[in-house]
């Protein structure tokens, strides 16, 4: 099931904020917001707001918008619970297949194996 996209800043948006470095063990945080995302996100960058994103902002790690779906505080915590984020992430999942397709060519080529 592919969950559906909310157009930015319209309605309930549930959120998927990617860091660019890991804080920790945490390399994502995931919010909701009532209907202004814009200005959700212009909170967190500030450091207000969520305390994990607060201590990203302190650290002076840089954070991307990674996806969002249409949702209440109801899906945040279903998301939440289930874990995984970065399954749902559309940076790691390329940075996985990145990873993966080097490693296959570094396994393939110049070793004598196929």
């Amino acid at each position: 099931m592919t969950p559906t996209i909310a157009p930015i800043g319209e309605g309930p948006t549930v959120y998927l904020i990617h860091f660019d470095v890991p804080y920790a063990h945490a390399r994502h945080y995931t919010g909701w917001t009532a209907g202004d995302l814009d200005g959700r996100l212009a909170e967190h960058a500030a450091g207000r707001g969520a305390r994990l994103m607060a201590v990203i902002a302190d650290a002076g790690i840089a954070w991307t918008l990674a996806r969002t779906w249409q949702g209440t505080r109801t899906r945040e915590r279903q998301l939440k619970r289930q874990g995984g984020a970065s399954r749902r992430c559309p940076i790691c999942r390329a940075q996985a297949r990145a990873a993966d397709h080097t490693r296959a060519s570094s396994d393939t080529f110049g070793t004598g194996r196929r």
